[in-house]
């Protein structure tokens, strides 16, 4: 019992340390409660509860380093919410495989994007937000803590580009902003599993002060890198996900 809760921490920590740099922090969690031979649904409760204390470190640390561009971000958060919430509710109505091939090809061309455009976000280049710059962060705050509340796989990639791709921010900036809106996605979910009593907090809480100390280590490497460590670790985290994805539908 102790080995296998000590080794659910350090996956918790290796997971949320990478999470805070580029995402993707749930590809190592989750599969270490599974292994833990906790059922699937408590497994994503407690993984869920873990990563969103760990989510918060990480948005409260990159705010306080000033990478977070709260004139924009504080429009999206809500939608953010509402898009979760509403994404969550479907879930359990609709079957989520479709989406599995839908969101490889989406990964793929993020990655493949990335690759091609050397120089992207490897410069900040926002000039100030603009109102159709405010309409359409709400749109994509939205779709994505949908996506999120739906599916999940990729949400912190997508979330990444789009903050680059649409406002010229760098790596860095970009995975601190998309850190905000990733935390408040996953607090939607985690208010759902709570209520449903789909947390195992014998693992859950250790887990969470792990993931705590992982977050903050993460954090701090990503502002003192920058770019030179983002970057890569995001293109690996990305592909990774399109590997998982992948595994899925062949299985």
């Amino acid at each position: 019992m102790i080995l296998t809760l000590a080794t659910v921490c350090l996956a918790g920590f290796l997971a949320a340390t990478v999470d805070a740099i580029a995402g993707g922090g749930g590809l190592i969690s989750l599969p270490a409660l599974l292994l833990a031979g906790i059922p699937p649904q408590l497994a994503l409760g407690t993984n869920k509860f873990a990563s969103t204390t760990a989510s918060f470190n990480s948005s409260f640390t990159f705010a306080r380093s000033g990478k977070v561009y709260f004139p924009l971000v504080k429009r999206q958060v809500l939608f953010t919410f509402l898009g979760a919430c509403l994404g969550v509710w479907s879930v359990l109505h609709i079957g989520t495989d479709f989406l599995n091939k839908i969101v490889f090809f989406l990964i793929l061309l993020v990655g493949i994007y990335t690759v091609v455009r050397k120089d992207l976000g490897m410069e900040d280049h926002f000039q100030g937000l603009k109102p159709s710059g405010t309409a359409l962060g709400i749109v994509f705050a939205f779709v994505l803590g949908f996506y999120d509340g739906f599916f999940g796989p990729g949400t912190g990639s997508f979330l990444i580009f789009a903050f680059i791709a649409l406002y010229g921010f760098d790596f860095v900036s970009a995975s601190a902003n998309a850190k905000v809106l990733n935390f408040t996605s996953n607090l939607a979910s985690l208010l759902l599993f709570a209520w449903m009593g789909k947390i195992v907090y014998l693992y859950a809480l250790p887990m969470a002060l792990a993931m705590i100390t992982g977050s903050r280590l993460g954090t701090r490497l990503a502002v003192g890198r920058g770019v030179s460590l983002v970057k890569p670790v995001f293109l690996t985290m990305s592909l990774l996900v399109a590997v998982k994805l992948v595994w899925q539908v062949l299985r």
